[in-house]
């Protein structure tokens, strides 16, 4: 059964760097739409960013221009690089498959999840 692993999580200061990978064990998902949401403390699951077939991303207006989606193909991986990171990034991340190639904002069009890695930053 596929899974989706992420590693990268941690403690960084603010204006501090982290990337964050979401690998797929069994390559199963190399052609699906790949997404990144995050559950701050006390607040529902929302989406941070996204990427389709043909790479084309999207992303959350509180993280453009600081986050980066990325895809490896070839190893089935999808990275977040997140940069100027901010306290309000606080969060648990999960990366998603898209239910198609194409991705949206929308959780509900997603239909595997990761277990979740834990990002925090200090002010």
């Amino acid at each position: 059964q596929a899974q989706l692993i992420e590693s990268g999580g941690g403690s960084v200061q603010a204006g501090g760097s982290l990337r964050l990978s979401c690998a797929d064990s069994g390559r199963a998902f190399r052609w699906h739409g790949r997404g990144w949401f995050r559950q701050g403390p006390e607040n529902e699951r929302v989406f941070v960013a996204g990427i389709d077939n043909d790479s084309g991303t999207i992303y959350d207006s509180s993280v453009k221009g600081r986050f980066t989606i990325s895809r490896d193909r070839s190893t089935s991986t999808v990275y977040l690089q997140m940069t100027d990171l901010k306290p309000e990034d606080t969060a648990i991340y999960y990366c998603a498959v898209s239910r198609s190639i194409y991705v949206t904002p929308k959780e509900t069009d997603y239909n595997t999840w990761g277990q979740g890695t834990q990002v925090t930053v200090a002010a």
